[in-house]
Order: C-alpha cells, then structure tokens, then sequence
C-alpha cells in the first residue's frame, strides 16, 4: 500500500497528473447528459403527441356537435314544410320529441321568427295572441318595413318567455346573420353576443344559428326569389359555457381552452374560457385552430397546464442522470487509484531529474574537488557540450583564469555549510565554439540528502538576457520597419539639441518630410510595396545627411530629419535641395514603376522656438505649406503660417457646429436642353448659412472639409435634402425634372457610400432616375477595378452618372470607355474664354466632339453671354447652364422661376 504523504490528493488531481481521470470523467458526463436529454426529448415528444391529439379531438368535437345542431334546425324547419300552419302546439310538441336538453346541451332553445311585413303587423298580433299570448307584442318598438318577431321558443321557460315578439332583425348582429342565410338558404350563425333570454348576472357569451324557411318548403332559385319568398327562420340560441363545457371535460379536462370570434385574440372577442383561464403565461405547448362554421369561423386556442405537464411527467429522464452521474463517478475514482500508482513511479525516479534540471540553467552536481558528477541535458542547449562529455572534463578546464579562484571559494563555502544556498557569483565560461558567455549561479550543499550527495551548482546564461535587454532596447527606440529612431528616441534626441543651442547660441534645423500621393500607393500596390519604398525612403534619407544628423520615422509616410549642427538658413535649404533631388525619382514596386516626390517643412532652432512641442508644431505646418505649394518643394516656417493655421482651426470648429445646428442649405442652378430651350433639371450647391458672414458658398470650406474628412456627413446632408427637394418638385408639378448633386472622390470612395445612399434613397422615397451624381474628373485616377463596380451598382439603381471638369486635367479614355457614365460637363474655364479666344473654342470644340463620339449627352457649364451659347449650339452641345438663364436659387425661387418658364420660352 501507498503512503498517503508520498501523493497527497490535491497534487493527484491535478490535470497534469490525471488528465486521463479527468478526460473519462468529462466522457461519462458528456454520455450521461446526451442520454438524459435524450430521455427529456422522448418525453416531451410523448407529452406534445398527447397534448396535440386532444386539441384535434377538441375541435373535431366541437365541430361535430355544431353539425348535430344545424341537423336539429332543418328538422324543425322541415316541419313548416309538411304542416301549411303550425301552431304553438304543434311546436312544443315536437321540440319535446327532439328532448335537447338530454342529446343537445348548450342549446337555450329552439325557436321561429315570423317574417312579418309593415301592414301585416295587427294580423300578426291577433294571431300570435290566438296562440295563447296574451301579452304578446313586438319589441324593440318602432316603424321598420318588415319584422322578424320570435313566436315559438320552446323549452317555455321563464328565460325563454322574455324573448317571444322580441325583433331580432333590428339588431346588427342577428340582421346580419339572418340576411346572410335568407340570400343564401343555408344556416348561418350570428358574432359574440349576450341572449336576451340572460340575467343580468349570467351575461355569458352565446350566439344564435338561423336557418332559413320559405314558402312551400323549397329553396328558390334567385336571391330576389329567396328575399320576396322567405317565411321566417327558424334558429337555436346557445351558450357557450353550456356548449362547451361538457365536451371540454369529457376530451381535455387539464388544458387551457380559450375560443375567439372572428380570429380576433381580445377580451372583447373572447367567447369562452376554461377554468384554467388564470395560466396565461406557464404553458409549455400551445395550438391555434379555426373553427369554420355557419359563416363564421371562430379560433380555437388550446396551452397545457401545469397540471397536463404533471401527469404526462415521466421519472426515466430522473433515473437516467442519477445512474449516469453515479457511474461516472465511481469510474472517475477507479481511474485515481490507477494513476496514483503510476504517479508514484514517476514520482520515485523523477525526484533526482527536478533538481537538477532546468529550462534556462546548467545544473551541476560537484564532488568533493569540484569534479562533475552530475550534469543536466541543457548543458547541450546552452553551451553545446553534451552531459557526458561535461562529467569527462573539469570544471576548471571551461572556466575563464581570472574568475576560477572566486568559484572555488564559493564552492569550499558551500561545502563547510550544508543546506545553506550561497550568495550569487558571476563567471566566465567556455562553451563548445570557444566563446565566453557570462553566467552566475549559486551553490548549495547536497551532500547528506540521499540521491544527491554533491554540491549543486546552478547557473544562468546571461548572454540570453543581455540580447533581449538590447532587442528591447530597439523595440522602445526604434522603428521596427526602417530601423530609424522612432518617435520617442527623436523626441529626447530633439529635446538635448534644443538645450545645447539655448547654451551655446548655435543654430541647428527640423525638417518634417511627408511623401506625396502615398496613401494612393497603398491602396493600389498593397501595404507590402508601401512598405518596401518607406524603407527605401529610409535609406535614401540616410545617406543624404551627416553622421551626427538624426533620421527619424515618426509613423505612417512622415520622417523628420535633425541637422544638429547648421550654419544658416542658407545651408539648410541646400540639405532640402538634397534630399529633394535625391528621392524625386521612379521606383518600381510590384511590377510597377511608381514616381516618388515629398513635401518639406523647415524651421530653424532656437530661432522660431525653443520649445520642442513647438517647433514641431511649426515644422509640420511648413510642411502643408510645401503641399500647398504643389508639393515636391521645401517650405520654412513663417508666422504667417501659424496665423493660418489658428484660422483654419477655428473655421473647421466653426464648421463642426454648423454641421450640428443644421445650417447648410442647398441652392438650386437650372439645366437647359439647347433643343427645346426648357428646362431639364437642376444642379444643387452647398451654402453655409453662416451666422455673421451670411450665405458662404461652398468654395470657401470644401476644401477644408475634404481635408477633414467633414465631406462625408456634409455629402449625406447634400443628398437628403436633394430628395427632400425632389419630392417638393413632383408636389408643384414638375415631375419630370432631375436634381444633379455634386460628389467628391473621398465621398464616393468612402467605403460606406453606395449603403448610404441606398438608405437615403430607401427613406425618402426618390425614384433614384431623378438623381444626377455629379463625379470629378480626378476620380477616374482611382482604382479602375473598385471604380467599375462601385459605379456599375450605381448604374443599376438607374442613377445618372456625370463626369464633371472633364477637359481639365489628366483624364483616361480608356476609363471612360469602360465606365458606365452618362453625360459630360465642359469644365467652366474653357467656356469662359469663348469666342475671344481661340485655344478655349478648339478645345471646347475637340471635347464636345470626343464625346458625342463616346455616345455621352455634353453639358457646358458657365455659360454667361449670348456669344457663348451660339458657339455651344454650333458646335453640337446638348445642354447649358449658367448665369445667362440663371443664377443660383433657393427652394422658393426656384419653383417661381420655373413656373415663369413653362408660361412664356426661356430664350428667343
């Protein structure tokens, strides 16, 4: 038997030790709880089984006795057939044959309505008083053209007595009914109502079921026939609670039953309840049915009940998981007891290895010269020598001259105080190629524990750490890509150049370099080719300054170069020329041959600051100022510069709030058709209604709001309010003019444009080919491949497409081939120069040309004078706008100008 010391139980269950007991035990449970719920699944199936099989014997029930009584009417209605006169008499004495109270429950009573006409009112009174009615009459009171008075009700009771003369026709519910049956000569039954035979206190639900008589017995052919030739009806009042009851006890005593009129689920509806009404919220199964009857189709609403659930509860599913859960354990424990045997083996020949050996240490076990008796396999790891050959060598022989003799006399310590762990000593040792690695350890003396008797000596590698302090090191300081100094690194290197020049007085420089286009790069080629040209642009930045100048990547495509030590502004700038010359050149990335150009900003320490955030600060914004300038230039900081700035600040503030309170508008240019000089559509432009400055046209912040990315919340205003505007043109009449709205190539390549225009489009209920998007030509310098497809779903919706400033710059023919696009507009420059100048006609004259050629309808926008208008109209342009029709209106005037138009021509 095992010792209980040897293995405690915590460290048995561990999963490292009994993973197998414990993987057995997860096996068992898992079975247990598949058959369980297997068990649970058998037995709600049985229960749903039974619970549905009365609900269908519920509603065939119901359905059957219906049937049973619509029988009983046409026997009774089958005694005016064969009687010419029937008399109350002869009524009692058949419903007494029929006996419903014994074969008909539910049924208040059986009874004739007299159709009777308005002058045949007193004949029908002295006849139902010669009947044995003395104090009959006809109720409600009132003049009608015709009355359906009840004569004959049997049982007699006193209930049933109320309602003799009683006019059912005057009530909606029973004319509809009767008026339903009369015109088609089959039994119809009336909606939810309370029969006036009821007490006050025993308003239960009920209906009644009429069924026609005419005269002569036969059913006539026509619907006039039926209405001139109907006798009366003969109809059953029942009570739902009667009716009901009895089948639901005998069928399905323990569920809920609840019928509604109509289909309809309300209280107001609700015709009959059980008496488990009060469990609305704890059922477990529920099935809805109709109930078509009479014309009338009810819904038949069933739900278990606790008390279904109770006695459809099986005690398998119970006995399945106990017995499952009780093997499992006892098959858990069998497993321990195995194990533990095993774990002890282990135990015994593992307990020499767990002192000895280590991940990260040679372990050695010294005798009493210090010889190796032991050595651990990560001698092999870490100093290349196997464990045998170690135990072959001394000591001695792999450890450096000048620290043997502190070794060895920490090891003499250790030997003359057992048990007691030496203080930790560093020494050079030799491994396998010769090279020394720094290492400490520590002895302490095993000589009197049993397995051990040496001193063990345990040492650490310290070449390991020191390589992973030095990698940290260059995680923290620089940056991974280009292996330049990172932010922080240029941050204290531009930090001691600034308290250096505070003391001496000397002059040094901050340049903030940004590469053009690279974000286009990027998105086109991938992040791989960006990345491979930013570490060329690290090298080439590299070699275009002095040893004692910093390079730095602070992120993204920005370098910040540090010249230390300057002469002047004068040297500065040939440093600029340098490195502009130098990375201004063609790369080829990916296959692809790719032109390099970088923007320069300058500012010069400690004359423009002495502040590092600052200067910063002012070397970026010199740099915009380089990109502003067309870029591929270099740019020093002035004040002016951060004047602009601060306002450019406060503007895009300005324009943030604005964008908060609504305060963009849009107006509204017209669009005429040369060739029926009308009016085809409108173009839209932005305006700021600004609190002081009044109405500020969108030349004056599109471009800070492009650079801010503001464009994509102010396009969705745009857009809305185009179709708000849309919507406000088909109410004046005009529902064939479009509306064109002004896009910019961040909006349209926002990945999220096409769903927002989809759900502006959704929301306000445009037909989308009333919209014109109006694309800038720059865009067909986008990625063709995501351009088709964004503008081809477009295309589809049925938007039209226009490419605007076309003629302006550098435009693809190929992309316009290949783009679904609709009509071109003539830039305005172009236009402007007509007819004085002859360079602007044959240019608006080749464009014009080329597209008609392309099948693409031309619009020229600018037009101002009557001479430039003829020109358009000679040289085949399709459409026009500008001042000379109209300037830009808001939504008042615009309707006003239109309805002008459309009254007299716009052009003579």
């Amino acid at each position: 038997m095992m010792n209980k010391k040897d293995v405690p139980l915590g460290q048995l269950l561990r999963f490292n030790n009994a993973w197998i007991a414990w993987l057995l035990l997860l096996a068992c449970i898992v079975v247990t709880a598949v058959l369980w719920h297997v068990s649970v699944r058998l037995v709600e199936d049985r229960t749903e089984a039974r619970f549905r099989t009365q609900s269908l014997q519920l509603k065939t029930a119901i359905e059957e006795r219906l049937l049973n009584y619509e029988q009983v009417l046409a026997g009774s209605a089958g005694l005016f057939a064969v009687a010419p006169e029937v008399n109350r008499n002869d009524w009692r004495t058949y419903i007494e044959s029929v006996d419903i109270d014994r074969y008909y429950p539910g049924i208040q009573g059986i009874g004739f309505t007299a159709r009777v006409t308005a002058e045949n009112v007193e004949r029908h009174l002295q006849w139902a008083r010669s009947q044995g009615m003395p104090n009959y009459r006809i109720s409600p009171a009132g003049s009608r053209d015709e009355y359906h008075p009840i004569v004959f009700l049997e049982p007699s009771s006193n209930q049933n007595r109320r309602a003799q003369g009683y006019d059912a026709f005057s009530e909606p519910v029973h004319r509809l009914a009767m008026g339903r049956a009369r015109d088609t000569g089959v039994p119809m039954v009336t909606g939810k109502l309370v029969l006036v035979q009821e007490e006050v206190a025993e308003d239960q639900a009920g209906f009644l079921m009429y069924y026609p008589v005419y005269q002569g017995g036969e059913v006539p052919d026509s619907l006039a026939e039926r209405r001139m030739m109907l006798r009366g009806f003969v109809f059953s009042a029942f009570r739902m609670n009667n009716l009901v009851d009895g089948i639901v006890g005998l069928i399905s005593p323990f569920l809920d039953v609840r019928i509604y009129d109509n289909e309809d689920v309300s209280r107001e509806t609700l015709m009959y309840g059980s008496n488990l009404g009060s469990l609305d919220n704890d059922f477990s199964f529920e099935k809805t049915q109709t109930i078509t009857h009479g014309g009338r189709t009810w819904l038949l609403q069933t739900r278990s009940t606790p008390a279904f659930d109770y006695l459809a509860s099986d005690p398998r599913p119970t006995i399945v998981l106990g017995a499952g859960l009780l093997i499992s354990v006892l098959m858990f424990a069998f497993a321990l007891v195995l194990l533990r045997s095993r774990l002890l083996a282990q135990m015994s020949a593992g307990r020499y290895r767990a002192i000895t050996e280590g991940a990260a240490n040679v372990t050695l076990v010294l005798g009493d010269e210090a010889a190796p008796l032991y050595a651990s396999p990560s001698c092999k790891d870490i100093l290349g020598f196997d464990a045998m050959q170690v135990r072959e060598m001394a000591l001695e022989s792999i450890v450096h001259r000048d620290d043997w003799s502190k070794l060895r006399a920490e090891f003499d310590a250790a030997r003359r105080q057992p048990g007691t762990q030496m203080p930790v000593v560093r020494a050079r040792v030799r491994d396998a190629s010769g090279e020394w690695r720094d290492m400490e350890g520590t002895f302490t003396s095993m000589l009197d524990v049993p397995g051990v008797s040496g001193v063990v000596l345990s040492l650490r590698d310290l070449t390991q750490l020191k390589a992973a302090q030095s990698e940290l090191h260059r995680l923290a300081f620089y940056d991974p890509l280009t292996g330049l100094a990172n932010r922080q690194l240029f941050r204290d290197r531009l930090t001691h150049v600034v308290r250096r020049g505070k003391r001496t007085d000397e002059p040094a420089a901050l340049m903030f370099l940004d590469l053009d286009g690279f974000k286009r790069i990027n998105d086109t080629l991938g992040h791989d080719a960006g990345d491979e040209l930013l570490q060329q642009v690290a090298r080439w930045l590299t070699g275009c300054v002095r040893e004692e100048d910093s390079v730095a990547r602070l992120g993204g495509d920005e370098f910040v170069v540090l010249l230390s030590r300057i002469s002047g502004p004068d040297a500065v700038a040939k440093v600029a020329e340098t490195i502009l010359r130098r990375l201004c050149q063609r790369v080829r990335l990916n296959e692809h041959e790719i032109g390099v150009t970088v923007s320069i900003g300058v500012t010069m320490i400690p004359h423009d600051s002495e502040d590092p955030g600052v200067l910063m600060k002012y070397a970026d914004l010199a740099m915009y100022r380089a990109k502003e300038c067309g870029r591929n230039n270099y740019q020093f900081f002035t004040p002016a510069m951060n004047i602009k700035a601060a306002r450019r600040l406060l503007q895009q503030e300005e324009l943030v709030a604005a964008l908060e309170a609504e305060r963009f508008v849009l107006h509204y240019q017209p669009k005429i058709d040369l060739a029926t000089e009308r009016v085809l559509g409108v173009e839209a432009f932005l305006r700021w209604q600004h609190p002081e400055k009044g109405l500020v046209s969108a030349q004056q912040f599109i471009n800070l709001a492009e650079e801010t990315g503001l464009i994509i919340r102010l396009g969705e205003i745009a857009l809305r309010q185009a179709c708000i505007q849309i919507q406000a043109l088909e109410r004046a009449g005009f529902e064939e003019l479009k509306v064109a709205v002004n896009l910019s190539v961040k909006q349209i390549m926002e990945s999220g444009f096409l769903d927002m225009f989809r759900q502006v489009v959704t929301e306000t209920g445009v037909a989308p080919e009333r919209l014109e998007l109006e694309m800038p030509a720059e865009l067909l310098n986008e990625d063709p491949r995501m351009l088709r497809e964004l503008l081809g779903a477009l295309h589809d919706i049925g938007v039209c497409l226009i490419l605007d400033d076309f003629g302006s710059g550098a435009c693809s023919l190929v992309s316009l081939q290949q783009l679904p696009l609709d009509v071109v507009k003539i830039d305005h420059c172009f236009i402007r120069d007509i007819p004085y100048n002859v360079s602007a006609t044959d240019v608006t004259s080749a464009v014009i040309a080329l597209a008609r050629k392309l099948h693409l309808t031309v619009v020229a926008e600018g037009v101002e004078t009557p001479q430039q208008l003829s020109f358009l109209k000679e040289a085949g342009c399709a459409q026009c706008q500008g001042n000379l029709f109209s300037y830009p209106l808001d939504e008042d005037a615009l309707i006003g100008f239109l309805v002008r138009q459309y009254e007299r021509p716009l052009m003579s």
